[in-house]
């Protein structure tokens, strides 16, 4: 009879656990983040490709010290957001094995390093979720929270939450500008390429919204002639790649005249378009200004800038990256992602269009 008791208080005690941290998550807001390696918290850790940083010294400046398949010395983007708007945790990646029952309240990462707007964007990389497969994810996700809470709560959720979409630079890195004479570079020149590009984001972002997406930043591509790993290869002066700057130059407005026209035709502000180009730029122009040393060599790398090859445990490494711009040839550090989430949370029409995240928080909050 003591046994049955016991058995009896055990599965009252773990019911009620259960519902305290439903309860803890639950009044919390989900975060949900789509796209490439810029924001990817480590879902290609799960995924045969090579596209991966799961070895030191990625994550080095990480709490843990371990890499976790995030391209960071340590914190990225969806982190330092998740800091910002008070989250419990940044949300794990979906395919995580710990990311179940309550945990899935807090929303998901979806992202995957090497994928672009375009599904033939990084094919070098092969086993990836692109953005068609990160979208069919998030309609499962929701089937998974509609188990736990119901559909109704499942839907104000989704609803409820903030979105974050990163998607463009490995369409002209790992795709356009490849290699010479790349497939898409025969069939577009720049301009049309860049229509195009943008007539098949829009499809992604009218699908979200279908999804239930209602507050989505949308970012830009960075400078990306600029970045350590196109100085190595491009140019032989340190200068940025005029040809690449000149794509960045052409997609980032258009990208938001677009976010302009789909809120105008939904009716609500649903897309915010973040300026990560001048929010780089900033620092790539003036790095002292920002405490960095340098916006033109990689803290981890090998060659010219550092910018050849990926990071590995062979590689140089900086012993301060607090001081440098870029982690390797590609991504930022965490102190300038840090800058960057800075204009995210605070930052003029100039940054935010048409308005900055803690503009979006405190409308929200009255609604």
């Amino acid at each position: 009879m003591a046994i049955c008791s016991d058995s009896g208080f055990i599965l009252l005690l773990f019911s009620f656990l259960e519902l305290s941290l439903l309860s803890r998550y639950a009044n919390a807001r989900a975060f949900f983040v789509f796209g490439d390696s810029l924001v990817d918290s480590g879902n290609n850790n799960f995924l045969a490709t090579t596209a991966r940083a799961d070895s030191l010294p990625y994550g080095i400046d990480y709490p843990t010290h371990r890499p976790t398949g995030r391209f960071s010395n340590g914190l990225n983007i969806p982190d330092i957001i998740s800091e910002q708007i008070g989250a419990r945790e940044s949300p794990l990646p979906y395919l995580n094995p710990a990311l179940y029952g309550p945990r899935l309240l807090n929303g998901a990462n979806f992202a995957s390093a090497g994928v672009g707007i375009l599904n033939d964007t990084g094919i070098q990389f092969a086993n990836v979720l692109r953005i068609s497969q990160q979208l069919a994810y998030f309609h499962q996700y929701q089937a998974r929270v509609s188990a736990m809470i119901g559909a109704r709560e499942t839907k104000k959720l989704v609803n409820q939450a903030l979105f974050l979409i990163t998607l463009g630079g490995n369409d002209f890195v790992n795709n356009y500008y490849l290699v010479p004479f790349s497939f898409r570079s025969r069939q577009f020149d720049l301009a049309d390429y860049v229509k195009y590009l943008i007539f098949e984001y829009q499809k992604i972002l009218h699908r979200l919204y279908e999804l239930g997406a209602r507050r989505v930043i949308v970012t830009g591509t960075g400078p990306l002639g600029c970045v350590p790993a196109e100085l190595a290869t491009r140019r032989r002066n340190g200068e940025c790649s005029l040809e690449l700057q000149r794509a960045a130059e052409l997609y980032n407005p258009m990208l938001i005249r677009t976010l302009q026209k789909m809120n105008s035709q939904i009716g609500s502000t649903v897309f915010i378009g973040a300026n990560t180009h001048q929010m780089n730029n900033d620092f790539i122009t003036n790095p002292r200004a920002f405490g960095f040393v340098t916006a033109t060599v990689a803290c981890c790398g090998q060659g010219p800038h550092n910018g050849i090859g990926l990071c590995t445990r062979f590689s140089n490494v900086c012993a301060n990256r607090d001081a440098f711009a870029f982690w390797d040839a590609f991504h930022p550090s965490e102190r300038a992602g840090r800058f960057i989430v800075q204009q995210i949370m605070t930052g003029s029409e100039q940054y935010m269009n048409p308005m900055n995240l803690s503009t979006i928080l405190a409308l929200d909050s009255q609604t």
